[in-house]
């Protein structure tokens, strides 16, 4: 099994050239699968308003376009939200930290919750609200998984609302994990970034994707440590974090959102230009 270490920084374009030198070649396969929250956008105040940057969005489009080049947004949103937000036919999405995919071609996989974990789902909810939706915190939720959002809270309140909305979370059997001023609320089924992550490879490219196609990954939260883990040593994959000492599955750290840029710089000089 892998550990977490800390990861070589790579900055700019000519970090990526110059240590990973031969790993993009235009005329194999290439799959880049990645987050958008903090990765293909910067976080915002509130979800509703986060958006691409202009070069890293048109980029992004013809990336997507290239024909040895899979495209895939793995997002912890639900999946009509990061379809609206990405906006790019002919892409992979999936939603709900890997709960929800669905093809290009619109055929679907849903992960199937047990009826106890639904009903679960719905108490905890209606909990949250009534406990913790105050003080400019709220509840987003996403069908089989949740987002509570205290980055308005006032700071004297923030670590009592943040604290009972994860001990609400663990009472119904779901998994509370931090998140940026958030706390993110999984069902307690082994799924995750990282088992949608390989599904999607697999489903994608057969069972011996490794041996044929390239991966990129990039996120910048703790949800995407588990693609980063089960992709260690089978593809490339980059966490977003300015924390220079910060534990880490991925092969490298960017140090910013911006260098995510770079990053699909770096694979459009090899495949598009």
């Amino acid at each position: 099994m892998p550990e977490q270490h800390v990861a070589p920084v790579i900055a700019n374009l000519e970090d990526f050239e110059r240590r990973l030198p031969g790993y993009l070649n235009g005329n194999s396969k290439l799959a880049v699968l990645l987050d958008y929250d903090g990765t293909l956008a910067p976080i915002a105040d509130n979800p509703a308003k986060t958006k691409m940057p202009v070069e890293l969005e048109a980029i992004l489009h013809k990336i997507a376009q290239h024909p040895e080049i899979f495209l895939a947004v793995i997002s912890g949103r639900g999946l009509k939200d990061v379809q609206k937000q990405v906006n790019i036919n002919g892409i992979t999405y999936a939603g709900n930290h890997g709960l929800e995919i669905e093809y290009p071609d619109g055929s679907r996989h849903d992960y199937e919750l047990p009826a106890e974990i639904k009903k679960n789902y719905t108490n905890m909810v209606r909990e949250l609200k009534d406990k913790v939706e105050k003080n400019g915190a709220w509840v987003e939720d996403k069908r089989v998984s949740l987002t509570y959002h205290y980055r308005d809270t006032p700071v004297e309140l923030k670590d009592e609302q943040k604290n009972l909305a994860s001990e609400i979370c663990r009472k119904y059997g779901f998994r509370p994990n931090q998140a940026h001023e958030a706390i993110e609320a999984k069902p307690p089924v082994n799924w995750n970034k990282g088992e949608a992550a390989l599904y999607i490879l697999k489903q994608k490219f057969g069972d011996n994707w490794p041996k044929t196609v390239s991966v990129v990954f990039a996120g910048d939260d703790t949800t995407d440590e588990d693609a980063m883990r089960v992709l260690r040593g089978l593809g490339r994959s980059f966490r977003i974090a300015e924390n220079e000492k910060i534990q880490t599955f991925a092969d490298f750290r960017l140090p910013r959102q911006a260098v995510m840029t770079d990053l699909l710089k770096w694979i459009a000089e090899v495949y598009v230009s």
